[in-house]
């Protein structure tokens, strides 16, 4: 059994854990990873990239079934789903590669195990069942990440009711898919499944979907995928299923309490996640857990000394990059640096990438009003904007909010082709403090989708000039 001692240990290598430890070897931290299956985390392997690779899979077929559009005509056009799982898979094994190539170039040092608190500055290291290292450290951070939460009355069976590891490798594309959930997980697999041809429903038990975004923008996706002929039910509850050999029958509890039950092939479940807290030895520990989550400060300090939690495993927003922001901030505090600063949450950006695409940084307008702002609010349609009108795609708009008195940016929200790529440029003004003249006198260059950021912040204040 291998004994190591270390300046910071990390106890898994997600999106949170690995760039904490190269930017603690950065430092000159003697440092470890311990990760107990892959490398890359939910986010390389099961999330953010396999995802985006089966997106644009879907992206590649809805374009196909439009080429009379853009002038082309192509005959028996088809697909094969294991070819498509397959360019999902490469893409996840490529990055995932790639994180092994960054932490050996960074010389950290990966333990392979499951690794759990085991008294005052230990980590102990297990593999199938055995120990196989204890690893002394001065500073260990938790970075164990999140798991998809499951309903009470419908649990993943792995073949008719899937996770969203099931409903990335698919065997075959159902017919019929009932996502339960509309988030940005949900309405991703959503997409996807509904640009590859499947009939697709969507039960969410709130009142909108994508509930963390601006309502305006939530009803505008919900009239574009109704549009496309997905079905939606908001207010709505999923009060049993039954799986049978044609898949399965859902009860649908609608909003105006009246139960519909549908057929389907298969069942997704995108009902949100809950932390890792389970088995890293927290039982005999000052760390405090909350509704699945490790409580923190602002520097991802827990309750006990020297020991630090990052990521989805410390709580909302959960996103990769968000994961990765926290690994520094937690790693240059420890080392003592002077420009370190506490993560603003309401400050990181949220990408959603179906179709169409939707993004926001900031305050949502009803927040802004519940805060006391009194607001000057602007929008810009994409079909006002010369490069989407080129681009074929005129489905979207720029929504900005800035405080009437100060000019500050409180928030911007997007939906539209390519707004995940957008949606840095307000993100920026945000950390640069930048108010509505600032960016009134900034050049965007023609022609381009960032042109509608600008004619949006224009319009809030009356000076719209293309629309």
């Amino acid at each position: 059994m291998a004994e190591n001692s270390y300046d910071i240990a990390v106890v898994g290598g997600g999106p949170g854990g690995y760039v904490a430890a190269i930017r603690a070897s950065q430092l000159g931290f003697k440092t470890a990873v311990v990760e107990r299956e892959h490398l890359g985390g939910i986010c390389l392997n099961w999330g953010c990239i396999p995802t985006k690779a089966l997106l644009r899979v879907s992206e590649v077929n809805h374009i196909l079934s439009e080429l009379d559009k853009f002038g082309f005509t192509a005959k028996d056009v088809s697909f094969d789903v294991s070819k498509v799982v397959k360019y999902s898979r490469d893409t996840a094994k490529t990055l995932t590669q790639g994180v092994t190539h960054l932490l050996k170039k960074n010389k950290v040092d990966v333990i392979d195990g499951h690794g759990k608190l085991a008294g005052k500055g230990k980590v102990a290291v297990e593999k199938d069942g055995k120990k196989v290292a204890d690893v002394q450290a001065k500073h260990i951070i938790l970075a164990t990440g999140a798991r998809a939460r499951a309903l009470p009355n419908v649990e993943p069976d792995g073949k008719v009711i899937w996770t969203y590891k099931e409903a990335m490798v698919p065997k075959a594309m159902p017919k019929k898919l009932l996502v339960i959930g509309s988030g940005a997980i949900g309405m991703e697999f959503a997409s996807f499944y509904s640009d590859m041809g499947v009939d697709v429903t969507v039960a969410e038990v709130v009142d909108r979907i994508l509930p963390a975004e601006d309502e305006e923008i939530s009803d505008f996706a919900k009239k574009s995928f109704e549009k496309k002929g997905m079905k939606i039910h908001t207010g709505a509850k999923v009060t049993g299923v039954k799986t049978n050999k044609n898949g399965a029958t859902a009860k649908i509890e609608t909003a105006k309490g009246k139960t519909e039950e549908i057929q389907v092939d298969n069942i997704v479940l995108a009902v949100g996640i809950v932390g890792n807290v389970e088995n890293i030895g927290l039982d005999s520990t000052n760390i405090k857990v909350e509704k699945s989550h490790i409580v923190v400060d602002e520097w991802l300090r827990t309750g006990e000394p020297n020991v630090y939690a990052i990521g989805d495993l410390v709580g909302p927003p959960w996103l990769a990059h968000k994961a990765s922001h926290e690994g520094v901030i937690c790693v240059e505090k420890i080392a003592g640096l002077n420009d370190v600063h506490p993560l603003d949450t309401s400050r990181v950006p949220g990408c959603t990438y179906c179709r169409p695409q939707v993004a926001s940084v900031g305050m949502t307008e009803k927040e802004a009003k519940e805060k006391g702002h009194k607001l000057k609010v602007g929008r810009f349609p994409y079909r006002g904007n010369g490069k989407a009108l080129a681009l074929g795609e005129t489905e979207g708009m720029v929504k900005t909010i800035f405080d009437e008195k100060t000019g500050e940016l409180l928030g911007a929200h997007m939906i539209g082709a390519e707004v995940t790529e957008l949606i840095q440029g307000y993100a920026v003004a945000q950390t640069l403090e930048t108010t509505e003249t600032d960016l009134m006198h900034t050049i965007f260059p023609h022609p381009t989708l960032s042109e509608m950021m600008h004619e949006s912040v224009l319009d809030a204040y009356g000076r719209a000039i293309h629309f």
